[in-house]
This record gives structure tokens, C-alpha cells and sequence, in this order.
């Protein structure tokens, strides 16, 4: 650990004061009232970043690389879009820019001032709309700041050029506006820890020797200062602590991002659940933070939160398990007084029709703003078709709230009669069941919102299925379509084994394959496809067994047989 001579001036901060940021408590009349007279400026870096929360992400649209903020799909950036955003709850704005695209040549590196404007209106719609907002160098960290080991004088130079007009334009600008000095930072061809370390103090570093001597709002302006990577990770923090330490500035802000234990937030390895593996992961990362920064002082910013199969494809993180994820995630936060900013590319809050495109997330990430709201151990109750159910049990995760009563629509079930609950165990009555399933259609046949006494429902499917069928297939590495009758089941994974039970297919550490990259279903077409990616790491001439888990606890295998290009599938 770094030595704490530097951290004099936040040690002065009082013990109640931190605390109270911690717990992210509500702000005293006094202080409400402080700042909206607008007294922003007198405000410590602590209080600013608190006041931050909860915050979003503005993702691919001014980082896109392309001829403008459209170039990867999302609609220009309206004033209108940021009061229906305001109107979500949210408080804060982070903004990534890639800023090289947009420059001249060396020495200069002029920006483009249409560019420049640009981003300066967005910005100042956001100020007035009552938004803290960050802005950051985002895709320039994989561009071209990456080739810092081999190309020191150069990199450094353009990252100087760039911060010098940025910090310039945004001088004058309120306190509400942050800076951060890069994204994800990494480096390309370095010797390693150490190397990376120094190279990562010294953009930081130059940064904010650039950002202050611009003078005016910049003078004391919040400056957010990732890890190496943005990981928050021991040796890494220590890193970053050390840069603070030597800095002795009060309005740094420390930036990490958190998309969960890797396997779960792509569905790898079997971790199909947010289980007691994966909430560990994620309390023993804030706890981690928290006892790095906040605890000294320090406001840190999770400035990119969610998980990593939201982009892979619909369905690789399960409904249920996602929104489980994230009502612990809000918890924890609060409790260890990080500021959250959710990324969102555009598939999260629609900015076409200015909904979100998945209410129930929107909802539980809401609720977990302000306190905890009950969940349960699935959001999926399977009822085979054609035979008379039997009663089914949930165990409902409480957090520390009490199950009030269970809709169906508008109808209330009886409680002693449709359902019992008997401390954390909940009861479905077989007769119930039988009655939301009457209509033997596959798929959900109803759904059961379970009320508690605080926080948003817990949404639970009443899904009549049958055991599904894998039907035979040839294709080729390129690609094998297994036609499949999921009979209203859901596929959860998918194993595959050499004949001496070894891991077969990409990631052999593990015979549990990723969901949407080494396979992918597809419920509405009737299919399970395999693709280049899983063939790329198939032995040629191997027999392979796959073995489909499905999410109503029902297996199937399947026996591939590769020769060359040419793959042959076989139901079992």
C-alpha cells in the first residue's frame, strides 16, 4: 500500500461525514438547500459524487467510429431525450468521446470545432437540464493511446494536445461537468506490471497537470481517474493510490467498472445463476473499493456497470437471474456509497420510441436505488403439459422484506389455499397450478407477481412445457443447425465432452460452453446452432457429446462426428 502522507487533507474529512457518504444517506435539509442555491463550488468532492447517483451512460454514440454519432446505430442525441431521461430518476450523464478521429495531424492535433461545438451542446443541454455529467477519452484508449510503450513521445504528446483544447472549451463550464482522463486504459507491448503502472500514473498524472493549469472552473473541477484497464483489482487500486497520494488534490475521484464474475455475466462454465459464488464476487469487489477510496475519503464512480452477455445476444443471462444481479448490485452500492453508472449502448432505454425496451429491469434497477425489494430462488415455474401437477416450491430470497400477497392479473390468489409460506419457502398449490395452466399452450400460461412489502415485484412464469426434441442434422464447420422442438422449455447451456470426457470446443478449461458464441437458441425459429466458433476448436475425426441443460431441469445428448469440413449430428 502506498503511504498515507498524501491523503492528509481527506483524513481531515470527519468519520460521520464518511459514513453518512457511505450509507448514501438522504441530504439534510442544509445541504439540499445548499445546493440548490447552486453553491456546487463549495461542495466536496465527496458530496458532488454523491449527489451523482444514479447515473447512466450515453454508450455509442460520440465514441462510435464512423462519420458521425449515428455510425453505430443510435439516433443524434435531442434535447427532449434527456428530459425523458431526467424523468427515469437518473442524476448524472457519462459521456464517452473518441476524440482522435475528430484531430488534425502532429504537433497540433487540432480538433474539429464543428465536433468540438457539437459535444459542447450536448453537454450544456445536460447541464441545464439539471444533470451532473462526465466526459471522458474513451475509444482512444484502444486506438491509439494503447501504443504508449513503443511510441511514448508521440502518445503522450497527442493525449497533452487533446486535453489542453477539451480542458480550454470547458473552462468556464459549472462544477457539475467531470472529467475522466481515459477508458479502460491498457498497453500494447509493455514489459509487464511495472511498466504498466508508470504508464498509467504518468497519463494520469499529465492530465491533471493539464486539466488544472487551464485555470477558471478547471481549477477545482472533479477529475476521474480510472485503474489500469478501469479493473478493480488490489494491485491495481494500489496503483491509482499511489497517483492520488502524490497528487494531493481533494477533487480526484477514483473510476472502476463492474460487470459482474466473468462466467456468470456471459453464461460460461455452468454459472447459469446469480449464485452465492457470483454475490460474492460482487461484494468482495465493492467491499474492495469502498475500503480503498471511500473510506479514506476518496469518491469513487463505478462509471460502467451491467453485464457482458447483453451484447452477445437475446437470452444469454436469464431474466430472473439478471434482475437478481441487479437488485444486489443497487443494494451494495449504496451500502458501500459508490456511485453507479449504467451502461447503456442503446439497447437498454430506447432512444427511438424513449421507453425502456425491458420495463422489468428499468423497474428492479430503480428499486434498488433506494432500498431492497424481495426476489426468489427462479422466475420460472415448469408444469409438464398433459398431467396433473403437483404443488411446486420457491424459496423466496426476503432481504429483509415480507411477502404480502400473490396477483395473477387482477385477481389476488388465497393465501392457506392457492399458496402457503412457511418462513422462506413458498408453496404453489397443485390444484392452482392447474388451473393457470388449463389452456396446455406451450410457453406461459400465466404469471404470478409476488408483493412484498417493499421494493418492486417478483415476476414468476407459469410455463407448460413437454420434454423437448433434438432432431438429427449434417452441416459443416461453418455452421450445424440442430432443428429442435423446445415444446415451450428453455435451453439453459450446453456441455460438450471428447469420448474420454475432456472438455471439447473453444474455453476447454471448462465443458460447460458460452451461451450466443458457442452456440446459440433460438426458440421462435426451432433451432440450436453451432458455429464456426465451436467447430474452430473441434478435433477433426473426434466424436463429441453434447449434453443440452434445459432451464426445466430436463437433459439431452447429442453425438457430433466432425470429419473435415463435414459434421454429422445424432439425437440420442
Amino acid at each position: 500500500m502506498p503511504s498515507s502522507a498524501g491523503f492528509t487533507r481527506r483524513q481531515a474529512m470527519t468519520t460521520s461525514a464518511a459514513l453518512a457518504v457511505a450509507a448514501l444517506s438522504t441530504p439534510s435539509a442544509a445541504q439540499a438547500a445548499d445546493r440548490s442555491a447552486g453553491s456546487a463550488a463549495s461542495a466536496s468532492a465527496l458530496d458532488v459524487v454523491a449527489d451523482m447517483q444514479p447515473g447512466w451512460n450515453l454508450g455509442n454514440t460520440f465514441e462510435a467510429i464512423g462519420a458521425d454519432e449515428t455510425a453505430w446505430g443510435n439516433p443524434r442525441v435531442t434535447r427532449a431525450f434527456f428530459r425523458r431521461l431526467k424523468a427515469q430518476g437518473f442524476r448524472s450523464i457519462r459521456i464517452p468521446v473518441t476524440w482522435g478521429q475528430h484531430e488534425g495531424p502532429a504537433p497540433a492535433y487540432t480538433l474539429d470545432p464543428r465536433f468540438l461545438a457539437r459535444i459542447k451542446e450536448v453537454v450544456d443541454w445536460a447541464l441545464a437540464d439539471g444533470f451532473h455529467v462526465l466526459i471522458n477519452m474513451h475509444g482512444d484508449a484502444w486506438q491509439w493511446v494503447l501504443n504508449m510503450p513503443a511510441q511514448h513521445d508521440a502518445v503522450l504528446a497527442q493525449y497533452t494536445a487533446t486535453w489542453q483544447q477539451i480542458a480550454a472549451t470547458f473552462r468556464d463550464e459549472s462544477r457539475r461537468l467531470l472529467f475522466e482522463s481515459v477508458n479502460e486504459p491498457f498497453f500494447t507491448g509493455s514489459s509487464g506490471d511495472e511498466q504498466n503502472a508508470v504508464l498509467m500514473n504518468e497519463l494520469n498524472t499529465t492530465f491533471h497537470s493539464v486539466v488544472r493549469s487551464t485555470g477558471g472552473g478547471n481549477a477545482d473541477r472533479l477529475l476521474v481517474m480510472p485503474t489500469l484497464g478501469d479493473t478493480p483489482d488490489q494491485a491495481k487500486i494500489d496503483s491509482l493510490l499511489a497517483t492520488f497520494a502524490a497528487l494531493d488534490d481533494p477533487n480526484l475521484v477514483a473510476s472502476v467498472h463492474y460487470y459482474s464474475f466473468w462466467p456468470f455475466s456471459v453464461n460460461l462454465a455452468g454459472y447459469t445463476t446469480f449464485n452465492a459464488a457470483t454475490q460474492q464476487d460482487l461484494a468482495d469487489t465493492f467491499d474492495l473499493v469502498h475500503k480503498a477510496f471511500v473510506a479514506n475519503g476518496i469518491p469513487a464512480v463505478v462509471g460502467e456497470y451491467g453485464l457482458l452477455g447483453w451484447d452477445s445476444g437475446p437470452g444469454t443471462v436469464e431474466e430472473g437471474e439478471t434482475l437478481k444481479y441487479l437488485e444486489y448490485l443497487g443494494h451494495y452500492a449504496r451500502y458501500r456509497g459508490l456511485t453507479t453508472m449504467l451502461w447503456d449502448n442503446g439497447s437498454r432505454f430506447n432512444r427511438r420510441t424513449l421507453q425502456w425496451n425491458d420495463p422489468s429491469l428499468y423497474a428492479q434497477i430503480r428499486s434498488s436505488w433506494t432500498g431492497r425489494s424481495g426476489t426468489a430462488s427462479t422466475d420460472q415455474l415448469f408444469v409438464p403439459k398433459g398431467r396433473t401437477p403437483a404443488d411446486a416450491t420457491i424459496t423466496l430470497n426476503l432481504n429483509g422484506t415480507r411477502l404480502t400477497r400473490i396477483d395473477v392479473g387482477t385477481r389476488h390468489l388465497v393465501r392457506g389455499v392457492d399458496y402457503t409460506v412457511s418462513g422462506s419457502t413458498l408453496t404453489i398449490a397443485a390444484a392452482t397450478l392447474g388451473r393457470l395452466t388449463a389452456s396446455q399452450e406451450y410457453g406461459t400460461n400465466a404469471v404470478l407477481s409476488l408483493q412484498f412489502t417493499e421494493g418492486t415485484p417478483w415476476a414468476v412464469n407459469v410455463i407448460t412445457y413437454d420434454k423437448p426434441v433434438l432432431t438429427s442434422a449434417t452441416g459443416t464447420t461453418a455452421s450445424l443447425v440442430i432443428p429442435t422442438a423446445f415444446n415451450g422449455d428453455k435451453l439453459a447451456t450446453m456441455e460438450a465432452v471428447y469420448a474420454d470426457g475432456s472438455p471439447a470446443g473453444p474455453q476447454s478449461w471448462t465443458t460447460y460452453k458460452q451461451f450466443n458464441v458457442a452456440f446459440t437458441p433460438d426458440c421462435t425459429a426451432g433451432t440450436i446452432t453451432l458455429p464456426t466458433a465451436f467447430f474452430g476448436e473441434v478435433t477433426d475425426g473426434a466424436t463429441v457429446t453434447l449434453t443440452f441443460h434445459f432451464w426445466s431441469g430436463t437433459r439431452l445428448t447429442y453425438t457430433l462426428t466432425r470429419s473435415g469440413t463435414a459434421v454429422t449430428g445424432t439425437s440420442a
